[in-house]
């Protein structure tokens, strides 16, 4: 076919599908105009999952109806003064977010400067846009989006469901919400009031993003390395979530989601929680402009920084300051523990296993049908290794984390403890369920959990399918719900952190996600709130329990997530790593 330059609406629409690939992402853009324009208030509404409807309004500055036509021109904007992309000091900067709106659905733009006598109007329709006309309205402006990717049709289809659409919409504004905290923001779904936020500090913000609750166990941080200032707060070790969707990050005041800061939180917490676990944080950056260049992304979520060793570190460090605080323990007060010499410990019974502060706490380390005794100190000699057991013998626990056990072959086995009974846990639960459903036990009292609104709304709409896994919710209030019972088999799991626990992994799966799909994901995360942690000191009955039954189980040789539970090393293994092979 013979090159030719496409039409403009093709280019738009071509456009559109990059930097509006979701309504989310149109909501996104027209926030950020809002806080460009010095809005003090902002207004979000949603119908639809923001397919049928979205209607940001703000009492910004407004455009004059002189310049309504070239806004929604492609390249065409007020915020860019310094055209060598060094000194970016405002959210959007590339003028393609009004005109990529406009070239995938329909896009009203009513707008009104002070000064002005009246409001504007600008209408474009898949691309095709009609002449301004005088309305009534407020020094501000509003923009209402319909039907939107009605003219891209492609893109439509590979939406998710009005509820899942609807909650990357609200989760788009509340991180731009905690980024601007200094600004009110409202916030409505298909006529509910979601939230009424007041202009406010940072503190005040988390509170109202993350529940008072959570915020309350926050840790304050705060460092600088030359210019560049990081603030902000972090949860204890002790405070965790199943996603990483709980971290929102702002650099200059842009949310970002890059992957630079994100990766520097978790090296900041890697030893401090389990694998699969996710810190609480809200960090603001400030750093020079001219350290920063925000034109690496469509979306202008990542980032790329001058010097990314140094921000790097300055995160690390400031992360692992703050967590090591005696906040982080609850004020309580220090515990110093003895020094063991090497003839102390040489003199010292052959497996010691003592019950561990991090033991106690650990209700969900007991093995359910297991009939095991109390924490205590193992004696010296143990069972003779028996052959008939596929796993062995167990001979010590390493790192407070692996079993190390020996089979009758004279193989060393390490199996995972938390990894091997996650899978034991999960396996009994999916049994349980095939065979008519998972028992349920009541709590004494019921457990009030505060979330998110689109948490709520999530819980209490798979509340029928949830109450068949033994866990039974209902909303109470718009930002909490009650769990009523939990799972028999998690008797002694919290019940908050099963609920919020819940929430993310149904806000990952999507409702548009079969069935069947998403609860065997809410089962393998069911599992894990029962299973023995690593970090939990194990007696030598624990150990030989856990083995026995991954023996007997189907699939125990990897756990829920697809990681192995059981390593094996062989003599000939050894004699090759020191050498003596061959």
């Amino acid at each position: 076919m013979p090159i030719r330059r496409l039409d403009p609406i093709t280019i738009n629409r071509i456009a559109a599908g990059e930097v509006i690939e979701r309504p989310a992402a149109a909501v996104k853009e027209l926030v950020e105009n809002a806080l460009d324009a010095g809005a003090r208030r902002i207004g979000v509404a949603i119908e639809g999952g923001g397919i049928g409807r979205i209607e940001v309004t703000d009492d910004g500055h407004g455009i004059a109806e002189a310049e309504l036509k070239l806004a929604i021109e492609r390249h065409a904007t007020s915020k860019l003064t310094d055209e060598a992309l060094v000194r970016i000091a405002t959210l959007g900067f590339r003028g393609e977010a009004l005109p990529s709106i406009g070239a995938a659905g329909r896009l009203t733009l009513t707008s009104r400067p002070a000064g002005q006598d009246s409001a504007a109007r600008i209408v474009v329709d898949g691309g095709a846009v009609r002449e301004v006309e005088p309305v009534a309205g407020q020094v501000g402006t509003c923009v209402i989006v319909e039907d939107l990717f009605h003219a891209t049709p492609a893109r439509r289809k590979f939406l998710r469901g009005a509820a899942a659409e609807a909650g990357a919409c609200a989760e788009a504004v509340r991180h731009l919400a905690l980024a601007a905290p200094g600004v009110g923001f409202s916030l409505t779904i298909d006529g509910v009031a979601r939230f009424e936020l007041p202009a406010q500090d940072r503190r005040e913000r988390v509170a109202a993003i993350y529940g008072r609750g959570d915020a309350e166990r926050l840790l304050e941080i705060e460092a600088a390395r030359e210019e560049v200032v990081l603030r902000g707060f972090i949860s204890p070790a002790s405070l965790t979530r199943a996603a990483g969707r709980h971290q929102h990050m702002v650099v200059n005041g842009r949310p970002v989601r890059d992957p630079l800061l994100r990766m520097a939180l978790r090296l900041a917490y890697r030893e401090r929680i389990p694998a699969g676990r996710h810190p609480l944080a809200a960090l603001w950056l400030e750093i020079p402009a001219e350290m920063l260049d925000v034109n690496v992304h469509p979306a202008k979520a990542e980032l790329r920084f001058a010097n990314p060793d140094a921000v790097r570190s300055l995160v690390i460090g400031a992360v692992q300051r703050g967590l090591a605080t005696p906040a982080e323990l609850g004020a309580a007060p220090s515990v110093s523990l003895p020094r063991t010499s090497w003839a102390a410990a040489a003199a010292m019974p052959r497996y010691p296993q003592a019950e561990s502060r991090a033991a106690r706490g650990f209700a969900e380390a007991e093995l359910r049908g297991l009939d095991l005794p109390p924490a205590r100190v193992v004696p010296e000699v143990l069972p003779e290794v028996r052959p008939e057991y596929p796993l062995g013998t167990p001979i010590a626990q390493v790192f407070e984390t692996y079993i190390l056990a020996q089979s009758g072959d004279g193989t060393l086995v390490l199996v995972d403890q938390h990894a091997a009974h996650e899978r034991l846990t999960e396996i009994r639960l999916r049994a349980e369920r095939e065979s008519g459903g998972i028992a349920a036990q009541a709590l004494l009292a019921p457990a009030v959990v505060e979330l998110a609104a689109e948490d709520v709304s999530r819980l209490v709409g798979a509340a029928e399918t949830l109450a068949a896994l033994g866990l039974e919710i209902e909303a109470f209030g718009p930002g909490a719900v009650l769990v009523r019972t939990v799972p028999a088999a998690l008797s002694k799991a919290d019940p908050a952190g099963l609920a919020r626990d819940v929430a993310d992994t149904l806000a990952e799966s999507g409702t548009a996600a079969a069935l069947e799909v998403r609860l065997d994901a809410v089962l393998i995360r069911m599992a894990c709130h029962r299973s023995v942690r690593a970090g939990r000191r194990l007696v030598f009955a624990e150990m030989e329990a856990l083995l026995r039954a991954m023996e007997t189980t189907p699939l125990a040789q990897t756990c829920p997530h697809g990681r192995p539970t059981v390593l094996r090393l062989t003599q000939g293994d050894l004699e090759r790593m020191f050498g003596r092979a061959g």
